[in-house]
């Protein structure tokens, strides 16, 4: 299939460098941007064992974690193309109110349903907080400073990763769970306030291409069959089930049916002349592999902590403070080897390499493992994604022109979502797969463990930590040993996946990060 040329976009006046002042300003505004949207990411994994207990949905926990990330995915392009289009001020201070909204909504919430809707409305928003981020820098700062402000935003990413868990815990443990939705009410305001009065970039002309509805419709149905297809096989319904097969087929249909509509419109939502650029096809299958082996981890490491380690729900946070500790010293410390340095293809090799061990060290996790050894895995994991995860955005940036630096990044982390969703979901659903069967081979060969599941009934049909601390033996040590050998295999199967990457990553080019702002592309190939 040929590809369409690209389409003409929104012509851009020159932009001078701006004052470090301003420059310093806008960082800031876009700091507490990136804040309110990672914490919140991570907040709920420590909380969400509670939550599901009080609100009696145990069968739709997935979801909870799933709705957010599903919406941010298909928010992600449509956000990175829009700004590209008609500027980021706006647009950026819109998502923040979506967010706001979603967070009144799940609130108040009383219900599972009215919680999986209040998730997906702040992924609404959530969607566009990290990309525009990322765009904004990108309007004012040339790739070659580039890595001295994306190293902290990679910094405040790692803080989130542990400060969500951690305040999500001391939430749930002292003044309730809904505290994890209200405090992003005051942080969303101050939000939306510095992005009006600090946000101040060059002049955008406006374009007046149409937009892509048809190819934004049929990216969102293919997203979303994969995802539930994903999600629901091996736990709701079997894989060689109708209804799995059905979505997988359904996924392939409406996939072919996106890409001859991006080939026909006039302004994609995903230009297809992107995937012609060979260091944007490489650090995006880099970064799928990063959001699998990332958010396939710390979905479920908060609640292995909890159950198998008996601690709160705030301890479990507090166990994860290496990994913020790994993600913000080599985060930081790339960054600005980035920007001083020619040479900036041995960090995200070296990441794939890193995380790999970490993953190693996870699982080789026992019931009686150390909090030591947990702590010197999750470490290892957090330096290896930090040491990685800033610079393949940076590579992306610095192949395209700055037309196309917000259409560049919204794809490039719209495939990395496509991976955090598949890693939450396979690993969810290979996870509950394995407990089941583990507890029910445990079970039927301990009598007396038989015989407290029927005295129980339906007390034991689902297993909070704070159920799994108060059963009695040898079921208590059944739990156990059943949720450790369910997950930490998982992290080995996670390895190949980034060794995968590594190979991938060795046929990048290193070209030159660039001085200015306005530039031709440098990577794209000739038609």
């Amino acid at each position: 299939m040929s590809v369409a040329s690209p389409a003409p976009e929104a012509p851009h006046t020159d932009a001078p460098a701006l004052p470090q002042r301003q420059i310093t300003l806008i960082f800031v505004a876009l700091i507490i941007v990136m804040l309110l949207s990672s914490l919140d990411q991570m907040i709920f994994s420590t909380a969400l064992p509670t939550i599901v207990g009080e609100l009696d949905g145990v069968d739709h926990m997935l979801w909870v974690s799933t709705a957010y990330i599903l919406a941010a995915t298909i928010m992600m392009p449509i956000y990175g193309k829009v700004g590209d289009l008609i500027g980021r001020k706006s647009i950026i201070i819109g998502a923040v109110v979506f967010f706001l909204i979603g967070s009144v909504i799940g609130g108040l919430t009383q219900d599972m349903t009215w919680l999986i809707i209040g998730r997906a409305v702040q992924g609404i928003g959530g969607g566009g907080l990290m990309i525009l981020s990322q765009a904004v820098i990108a309007d004012v700062v040339p790739p070659k400073d580039r890595g001295k402000y994306m190293g902290p935003m990679g910094a405040v990413f790692g803080l989130s990763a542990v400060a969500g868990p951690l305040l999500g815990g001391w939430f749930t443990d002292s003044v309730g769970w809904r505290w994890a939705f209200w405090m992003n009410v005051p942080l969303a305001l101050l939000a939306i306030f510095a992005l009006a009065t600090l946000l101040h970039l060059p002049k955008h002309t406006r374009s007046s291409v149409r937009p892509d509805v048809l190819g934004t419709a049929l990216m969102a149905i293919w997203v979303t069959c994969l995802v539930l297809a994903t999600a629901w096989g091996g736990s709701t319904y079997d894989w060689n089930s109708w209804q799995i097969i059905g979505l997988f087929a359904a996924t392939a249909v409406f996939l072919v049916g996106f890409l001859f509509a991006e080939h026909r419109a006039q302004s994609p939502i995903i230009p297809l002349h992107l995937f012609r650029n060979r260091n944007f096809n490489l650090t995006t299958a880099a970064g799928l592999a990063i959001g699998i082996a990332m958010f396939g981890t710390m979905a479920y490491l908060p609640t292995y902590i909890q159950v198998v380690h008996d601690t709160g729900a705030t301890e479990s946070g507090l166990l994860l403070l290496p990994m913020v500790f790994g993600i913000m010293i080599t985060s930081i410390t790339s960054g600005q080897l980035a920007s001083r340095t020619p040479h900036y293809k041995w960090m995200p090799l070296a990441s794939m390499l890193v995380t790999s061990v970490g993953l190693y060290l996870l699982s080789k996790l026992t019931v009686d493992s150390s909090l030591w050894f947990l702590g010197t895995g999750v470490f290892v994991i957090g330096a290896g994604i930090g040491l990685g995860m800033q610079i393949l955005v940076l590579v992306v940036q610095n192949e395209f022109s700055s037309r196309e630096v917000g259409t560049a990044t919204g794809a490039n982390n719209f495939f990395r979502e496509i991976g955090a969703t598949l890693g939450s979901s396979i690993v969810g659903s290979m996870f509950t797969s394995a407990l089941s069967t583990n507890l029910a081979d445990r079970v039927a060969a301990s009598p007396d463990a038989a015989m407290q599941v029927a005295q129980g009934g339906d007390a034991f049909s689902s297993f909070t930590p704070q159920i799994v601390g108060l059963l009695p033996e040898p079921l208590h040590g059944i739990v156990l040993g059943a949720y450790n050998d369910a997950l930490t295999p998982i992290f080995l199967w996670l390895i190949p996946l980034l060794l995968v990457a590594f190979v991938l990553l060795l046929f990048v080019v290193e070209h030159p990060l660039s001085t200015s702002l306005e530039r031709e592309a440098i990577g794209e190939t000739a038609e």
